[in-house]
């Protein structure tokens, strides 16, 4: 019998295999829905083609296409944010797919069968396999720039190299393969650093963050799966939090059943006049049924759970894989996720890193954990022998259930908030929880 070479061990046999293998797509779920505009309501013909083309299942690049041929209306759609998720027929490469998923997972709220919440299946532990996002700028063939991070973290503003010209035969030479990829130099961006605060795409709201979810949805068959887009920084920020904290608590973000559902958050925009404003906003989530405060608070404080515990870091695969996310400094309007009329920024919400803001609202036991998620991210501690070490320090320092009780991820958060100026002291308080733990 031969064996079972694992992918990309093998030897490269095909043209086919010099690729780098991407994660197929059978379909995609939006995030809101497209409307008429003001200006084309007034246009009996518009109205109705779009009720019949929504009715149809069609998706809303064929309804704007069609109502700017048939009326000569451009730009006839608007995007609107709504507490459900769009899932067409015509998104899915199998139309009975998008059946499936609302006969499963969709509710009658008393406006038909809509999309409010569903559960989803990563299929990679590192969160960016999950996520894949970048700062682009898209045209009408694709991506004109794009962002790419180097080795040492510097985010590069990239593009496509220009064919080279075959001059015999008076056209561009054939390309053999991936299309070649140049870092972007020119009078604005001339060391081809991405700097959005200097770059006139993102200034004119053409370069925009550009994310998706991808993941499989229990119980949905195809050779595939499914993705969820989205351009919104707090939508982002938020799953990376989620997926930090699952990271941290099992080691791996396979095996785990999220979800994925809308919920109203306040955010700050800045208006055209360049002021700050605060308004509440539907936005993606991503949850997780599993009991936090149970797996961080599986360091007991005799010698078998710590052996235990040791025993299970060394089988998490996942945990080292697990990168701090470089958000752009501002986000861009998303037709799902992202207010419009107003430019929404990339604010951090809660005041400085790590210390909440007095003005918000009161913070959830949610957002503490968010926030420690955080804090251990940014001070190395979400790695496989420091996931352990810290699970057994909290128990140490606070007892059984710590992260149940709000007072106490409080108190671990300001410790942590400190350790990021006088990182020693945490280290060495750690080292001692878990000298003690350790049999005689």
């Amino acid at each position: 019998m031969n064996a079972v070479v694992p992918l990309g061990a093998a030897p490269v046999r095909s043209i086919v295999e010099e690729r780098a293998p991407r994660a197929p797509v059978i379909g995609r779920i939006r995030p809101g829905i497209k409307v008429l505009t003001s200006a084309a309501r007034q246009n009996e013909i518009a109205v109705r083609l779009y009720e019949q083309l929504v009715a149809a299942g069609e998706s809303f690049e064929k309804i704007g296409d069609e109502i700017e041929r048939r009326c000569k209306i451009r730009n006839a759609l608007a995007p609107r944010n709504v507490p459900y998720f769009t899932c067409r027929r015509s998104d899915f490469t199998n139309p009975d797919v998008a059946d499936e998923i609302l006969r499963l997972y969709g509710e009658d709220r008393g406006d038909g069968l809509k999309l409010y919440r569903f559960p989803v299946v990563f299929a990679f532990n590192d969160w960016m396999g999950n996520i894949p996002n970048e700062m682009a700028t898209w045209g009408t063939t694709g991506r004109k720039f794009f962002s790419e991070y180097g080795v040492d973290g510097t985010r590069f503003c990239k593009q496509y190299a220009q064919p080279a010209r075959d001059a015999r035969a008076q056209r561009a030479q054939r390309n053999f393969g991936p299309r070649s990829i140049i870092l972007r130099q020119d009078d604005v961006i001339p060391d081809g650093v991405c700097n959005p605060q200097m770059c006139p795409q993102y200034q004119a709201r053409q370069c925009n963050l550009s994310a998706r979810f991808i993941f499989a949805i229990p119980e949905i068959r195809g050779l595939g799966l499914v993705e969820l887009p989205t351009n919104s920084i707090y939508v982002l920020q938020k799953a990376y939090s989620a997926m930090q904290t699952v990271a941290l608590a099992r080691g791996r973000l396979t095996d785990t059943r999220f979800w994925i559902s809308k919920r109203e958050f306040e955010i700050t925009r800045i208006n055209e006049q360049g002021e700050p404003v605060r308004q509440m906003q539907m936005l993606t989530v991503l949850d997780a049924d599993i009991d936090i405060s149970a797996l961080l608070d599986g360091a007991e404080d005799h010698p078998p759970a710590l052996a235990a515990a040791s025993e299970a870091a060394m089988r998490l695969e996942g945990a080292a894989n697990v990168y701090p996310l470089k958000p752009a400094e501002e986000a861009a309007i998303d037709p799902g996720d992202v207010p419009t009329g107003g430019d929404a920024r990339a604010s951090n919400v809660d005041g400085p890193r790590g210390q909440p803001d007095a003005s918000s609202t009161e913070e959830t036991l949610e957002d503490k954990r968010e926030r420690m998620s955080d804090l251990l991210s940014r001070l190395g501690l979400n790695a496989e022998d420091r996931q352990r070490d810290f699970r057994v320090f909290g128990h140490a320092a606070y007892g059984r259930g710590w992260a149940q009780r709000p007072a106490d991820v409080d108190s671990m958060n300001a410790r942590l908030a400190a350790a990021l100026e006088n990182r020693g002291e945490l280290d060495r308080e750690i080292g001692i929880a878990v000298r003690a733990a350790m049999p005689d």
